[in-house]
């Protein structure tokens, strides 16, 4: 398997991302598995640094949003404007249009902004006035949101929490990460002398790639007797959607491609449930005023569910 460049680009993000390689690999299995990332955290524990050092990592575009109240779909699709000279409308392409998008606080646009981003999340495509635009491959959307300051925003509604493969949370580093963070950062930034390991069209190839890992047929049932639990179970008002079990099944294929293997184990499965499921399921009245979590809850279900041998 030629997978030995996403190790690589997650070292290559390493020289600039002190104690994150968890995280990374999630971000990696992202990429491969050709979907979005929501980076939940507090400020400044490197959400928008890590997406940078990503995209200087693969030698791909990259753009950045910065969501607000005021902000409009056109400003992130693009729009026509009328030519003067040539007496037609020109398309004017918006942040859109790259490799790698930072949604930054993405729960500060109105909703109307926000749904701008599902045709693009899911279909790879964004249409204009009756014309359709094909985006770049790879398109990897990394959404943030700080979970801590909720005045002026606006909760992602569930149609677009959907659209998203992976929710990761950084959290802060270690007092020995931390100090290492000083020292890498206390002269220069390892960002600006960071070097591509790979270009887009070597991510495409992965990403085909990895539809190649084997998925046998007991690991297919196991994705499937998760899902189903979660909409059954008494803590939970909604359980996953058939795009959770997609989504799984996608993760622990890239999972297992970057840990050298041709197919899928249950613990990749396991590894994956929370980062994958969690923000995919909401808790009932009773499982709120019993004190249960997302976490909590699916914990339980893998407990419940026998382990494919």
């Amino acid at each position: 398997m030629d997978f030995e460049i996403g190790k690589k680009i997650i070292e290559n993000i390493s020289s600039v991302i002190v104690g994150k390689d968890d995280s990374l690999e999630l971000l990696m299995v992202a990429l491969l598995a050709d979907g979005h990332v929501l980076l939940e955290d507090v400020p400044g524990v490197g959400k928008t640094l890590i997406t940078k050092c990503l995209a200087k990592s693969i030698r791909g575009s990259f753009k950045r949003i910065q969501f607000t109240p005021d902000l409009l779909p056109a400003d992130i699709t693009g729009f026509n404007v009328y030519d003067q000279k040539s007496g037609q409308f020109k398309f004017q392409a918006g942040p859109v249009l790259t490799n790698i998008l930072l949604a930054d606080e993405i729960n500060r646009a109105i909703p109307r902004t926000q749904s701008s981003l599902l045709e693009s999340m899911e279909e790879r495509q964004i249409t204009i006035d009756g014309k359709t635009y094909p985006l770049p491959k790879p398109f990897l959307v990394l959404a943030t949101q700080n979970p801590i300051e909720l005045e002026g925003t606006f909760p992602l509604p569930e149609a677009q929490l959907d659209r998203f493969l992976l929710k990761i949370s950084l959290g802060y580093p270690s007092k020995a990460e931390e100090m290492a963070i000083l020292e890498r950062f206390q002269k220069d930034d390892p960002l600006i002398s960071l070097e591509p390991v790979a270009d887009p069209e070597q991510l495409t190839h992965m990403q085909q790639r990895r539809k190649e890992i084997r998925i046998s047929t007991p690991i297919r049932e196991y994705i499937t007797d998760i899902v189903v639990a979660t909409r059954h179970h008494e803590s939970l008002r909604f359980g996953s959607s058939p795009r959770g079990s997609l989504g799984l099944m996608r993760a622990a294929q890239g999972l297992a491609a970057l840990r050298g293997r041709s197919f899928v184990l249950p613990d990749d499965i396991k590894e994956l449930i929370l980062p994958v499921l969690g923000h995919r399921i909401i808790l009932s009245e009773k499982g709120k005023l019993s004190g249960e979590s997302p976490e909590h809850t699916l914990e339980e279900i893998i407990s419940r569910i026998p382990v494919p041998q």
